[in-house]
Parts: structure tokens; sequence; C-alpha cells
């Protein structure tokens, strides 16, 4: 069920909204003789929020000459998630998971071995995501949770700190202990 209304969005309502933005993948009619499936719902849905991060990073260029500002984009976003603190919190936080997972896939593509500032990086998006995790659990009330929260976020702060060090020692500013 789609979290904005009664309705659950489908497939190819999600596969109408790429095609009227001109960015609809090609689906091999061998594979899709009906179309895009109720399992094709969650990649289509990752192309369609590409698709949307995409143009907002055209339309937000840092150090561009037009006059825009990312902070233009927030209120379109908060009209849609509303005020509803728990679900805020957790589309942000979900968001946070996805930035962590996609960090990842790019250091595969990069050759495997993750970069000290590269990991510092990663480990800050996990260090927030648990941090707001810890929050939720308790505004619900969850002690347990928020201990278990709190725990994995203290670890990744643990990381970022000698992730930082790893890197200033790659540049010379420290030395290995």
């Amino acid at each position: 069920m789609s979290i904005m209304s009664e309705d659950p969005v489908s497939p190819d309502q999600v596969y109408a909204a790429l095609v009227a933005l001109r960015r609809e993948p090609i689906l091999d009619p061998e594979l899709w003789p009906d179309g895009p499936q109720q399992d094709d719902l969650r990649r289509l849905l990752g192309v369609l929020l590409a698709v949307v991060e995409l143009e907002i990073t055209a339309a937000t260029r840092l150090g561009s000459d037009q006059d825009t500002d990312v902070a233009e984009v927030l209120p379109g976003w908060t009209d849609q998630v509303g005020a509803t603190p728990g679900l805020f919190a957790n589309v942000l936080a979900n968001r946070l998971q996805r930035t962590v997972q996609l960090m990842g896939l790019d250091e595969v593509e990069e050759g495997g071995e993750t970069s000290p500032g590269r990991m510092a990086s990663s480990m800050a998006v996990v260090a927030a995501a648990d941090t707001l995790d810890a929050d939720l659990n308790f505004q619900s009330g969850d002690i347990d949770g928020v201990r278990q929260a709190l725990g994995r976020a203290e670890a990744s702060v643990i990381e970022i700190q000698q992730s930082m060090h790893d890197l200033r020692v790659a540049i010379g500013d420290a030395q290995e202990e």
C-alpha cells in the first residue's frame, strides 16, 4: 500500500510517469510481453527516483550561474511528505540507507578498495541513519531499540574518526599509529 493514499501505486503508473518524462527504461517484449509487472515496481520506482534526483541536480547545480537554490526543492518535498514526524523521519532514514548502499556500489565499481575519505563519508551517513533510528525508537518508547541504534551509531563514529586519521596519514598530516 502506498503511504500517500489508500490505493497502491502500480507499475503501469510509474512506467507512465517515466514515459511522460521521456526516461522510461526499454522493456524487452520477450521478458515483458504484458508490460511492467508488480515484481518490477521497486525497480521502476528506483528509475523514477534516479530521474528525479538527476533533474534536481541539474536544476540546482552548485557553482552555476543560475539563480537556483536546493532549498527551493524542499517545500514541494514537505508538501508531499507532510508534517507527520514519524513519517518524515522514516522517509529520511530510508533515504540515508539508500545513500549508504549506493556509496558501496560506487566503491565496488572503482576497484573494490574503499578510500579513507569514502569510508568516513559512508560511516557518517550510517551514523546519521542510526541516530535518527535511535530517536524514532525513543519517540515510540522502545528503549532497547534506542540502545541498539546508539551502539551502531557510536561504532560508526569510531570508524569515521579512524578513517579521517587514515586520510590525514595519506596526505602526510599525521603519523601512522
